[in-house]
């Protein structure tokens, strides 16, 4: 049996973050500002920006990871990239790094595998 670390991951945080997103609209609505402002393409382009997902690996967020590691393969990321900056993790994080590298990996390459199968 496979788990997932991507879509799993968005499809169970849906709901509940939709909840919380009714309960705070305006902090939500501040938090995406936020986001779309650090992730918008200036000195360093969306693709490089997303694939700091391995961020997500040093705080151990399976969510952040799924999130990121999606978006970072619509950016235009390849495997190749996805796995040498998870690889920086393991210096700065050490043995969880290990683990949480290893689930990002899967998550980007679950997306990764969907998006060229779309393109075909």
């Amino acid at each position: 049996m496979s788990t997932s670390h991507g879509k799993a991951v968005r499809d169970e945080l849906r709901p509940l973050t939709r909840e919380l997103r009714h309960a705070i609209p305006d902090v939500y609505q501040g938090y995406k500002e936020l986001h779309d402002a650090a992730l918008r393409s200036g000195a360093l382009d969306g693709k490089v920006k997303e694939l700091a997902f391995a961020i997500a690996v040093s705080k151990e967020c399976d969510g952040c990871i799924a999130a990121h590691a999606h978006a970072a393969v619509l950016q235009g990321a390849t495997v190749q990239e996805a796995a040498e900056t998870l690889g920086v993790t393991f210096l700065m994080n050490g043995g969880p790094a290990t683990i949480y590298g290893a689930r990002a990996f899967a998550a980007f390459n679950e997306f990764y595998t969907e998006h060229i199968d779309r393109q075909s």
